[in-house]
C-alpha cells in the first residue's frame, strides 16, 4: 500500500518538505480555492500537481495520486439527475483531473453539512486535544440554537433534559463557537459555511427527503459519470458519513455495508469505488471493519486509517490514537494488504492517516493549525500504521 498525505494546497501550514518528512510518498489534495459547483479547468489541475510533484526537484519525489475532493454541489443531492448542469461542470472537474494523470477521487454525498464535531479542542488525559462529537451538545445546537421544527421527537425525555443542561451551562461565547465548529465547514469541508438562518434555509430546501429519494440521487449521479469515469481509467471513492447516522432530521446513505451494497449492485461500473475510512464507519457499533473491508476488498481504491472511540451512550465519541480506540486496526490493515497484494501492479491501495491528536508542539498558542490535520499527531499515526503494516509483511510473507 502507498502512504499517502492529506494537504491543504499552499496555504497548510504543513508544507510539503514536513510531508516528505513524515515518510508519505502520495500527496491527498483538492483545488480548495475553487468555488464549489465551478468546473476545475486542466491549467488549475497542473498547477497544483507541478506544486506537488515538480516545484522542489532537489527533494524527495512526491506524487499527487487522490483528489479529495471534488465537491458535489447540493441541487446533485436534492435532485439527481435533475441537476444536469451541475454533474456537467462536476465532470468537466474529473476530465480535467484525469488528464492530468490523477486516477482517484474521492467524494462524499452527506447533505447540508458533511463531517461533523461539536468540539475541537477535546483535552485527553495525556494533554493532547482530540476531535469530539458529544451527543448532548449536538442535542443543545439543534433543539435550542437551530430551533429545527420537530426536533423534539428525535429525543425521548431524558435526552431533551441533557441537552438542556448542556445549553444552560453554555457562555454566548460556548454558544457561538458551537455554531461555529457545527455550521462553518471544517477543514476539507465540502459543504459551504452556513449562518443559523442559512442552516434553516438548506433543511427547508430538503423537506420530504427520505433515504429511498437520496440513495436514488446518489445512483442518478453514478449513472452520469460513471461511464466517463470508466472512459478515463478513473476510480470514484466514496466517503463514508460521518457520523454515519441520520442528522438533522436528514437521511444519510453511506453509513453501513447494506448502503454500499445497494450502490454497487445499482451502479456496477469498475469506476465506483469506495473509500474505507475505518473512523467513519467505526463510530456505528453494529459495522464489522474487517468483515466489511473483505467484503468489499475490490472496490476500495483509498482508505483513511484512524480510530474512534465511542463514550458510554453508544452516539458520543472522540478521536482516539490510530491503534486504539473501538477499531480493530490490525485485522483491517491484514485484510487490505492482502488485497493489495492480489493486485495488478499500478493498482496497490493508497491509505492516509486521518484525524491526528493536536499535540507537542501543535498545541502552542501561536502555531496555526487546522483541526484534525496536524503535522505531529498524524505524523504519530502515520508511524504506528507503518509499523503495524511493517510487521504484519514479515509475519505473513
Amino acid at each position: 500500500m502507498r502512504q499517502g498525505w492529506r494537504w491543504y494546497g499552499p496555504d497548510d501550514p504543513v508544507s510539503l518538505d514536513d510531508v516528505r518528512q513524515a515518510g508519505a510518498s502520495d500527496v491527498v489534495t483538492a483545488l480548495h480555492h475553487i468555488p464549489i459547483g465551478t468546473a476545475w479547468t486542466e491549467a488549475e489541475v497542473a498547477r497544483r500537481k507541478w506544486e506537488v510533484e515538480e516545484a522542489a526537484p532537489q527533494r524527495s519525489r512526491l506524487a499527487w495520486s487522490v483528489v479529495e475532493s471534488i465537491p458535489i454541489p447540493d441541487d446533485v443531492k436534492r435532485m439527481g439527475a435533475g441537476a444536469k448542469a451541475s454533474i456537467e461542470t462536476w465532470i468537466a472537474s474529473m476530465e480535467a483531473v484525469a488528464r492530468c494523470g490523477i486516477r482517484v477521487i474521492c467524494y462524499n454525498f452527506m447533505p447540508v453539512i458533511d463531517w461533523a464535531r461539536t468540539d475541537l479542542e477535546w483535552e485527553l488525559p495525556n494533554g493532547a486535544k482530540a476531535l469530539r462529537f458529544d451527543q448532548d451538545r449536538y442535542a443543545a445546537f439543534e433543539l435550542f440554537l437551530l430551533q429545527r421544527p420537530g426536533a423534539e421527537a428525535d429525543y425521548d425525555a431524558p435526552a431533551q433534559a441533557r441537552a438542556r443542561v448542556a445549553y444552560e451551562a453554555m457562555s454566548e461565547a460556548d454558544k457561538d463557537e458551537l455554531v461555529r465548529v457545527i455550521a462553518s465547514a471544517l477543514p476539507g469541508s465540502t459543504t459551504e459555511p452556513l449562518t443559523i438562518e442559512g442552516f434553516r434555509e438548506k433543511l427547508r430546501a430538503y423537506e420530504g427527503m427520505d433515504a429511498a429519494r437520496l440513495r436514488r440521487n446518489l445512483v442518478e449521479f453514478l449513472e452520469a459519470v460513471t461511464p466517463v469515469a470508466e472512459a478515463l481509467g478513473v476510480t470514484l471513492t466514496l466517503h463514508p458519513d460521518d457520523p454515519p447516522r441520520p442528522l438533522f432530521g436528514l437521511p444519510r446513505i453511506a453509513s453501513t455495508a447494506q448502503d454500499y451494497a445497494a450502490l454497487f449492485d445499482a451502479v456496477p461500473s469498475r469506476a465506483n469505488g469506495m473509500c474505507f475510512c475505518t473512523g467513519s464507519l467505526g463510530v456505528r457499533p453494529q459495522n464489522d471493519l474487517p468483515a466489511i473491508a473483505r467484503q468489499f476488498a475490490p472496490r476500495i481504491a483509498f482508505a483513511h486509517l484512524r480510530a474512534t472511540k465511542r463514550a458510554a451512550d453508544g452516539l458520543s465519541f472522540h478521536e482516539a490514537d490510530h491503534l486504539d480506540g473501538d477499531v480493530d486496526m490490525i485485522a483491517v490493515l491484514r485484510v487490505l494488504l492482502a488485497e493489495d497484494r492480489r493486485r495488478a501492479e499500478g493498482e496497490t491501495i493508497i491509505f492516509r492517516p486521518d484525524h491526528g491528536h493536536r499535540m507537542l508542539d501543535d498545541l502552542a498558542a501561536s502555531k496555526r493549525t487546522n483541526p484534525g490535520y496536524t503535522a505531529i499527531g498524524r505524523l504519530r499515526g502515520l508511524a504506528e500504521l507503518r509499523g503495524a503494516i511493517r510487521a504484519l509483511e514479515a509475519v505473513d510473507a
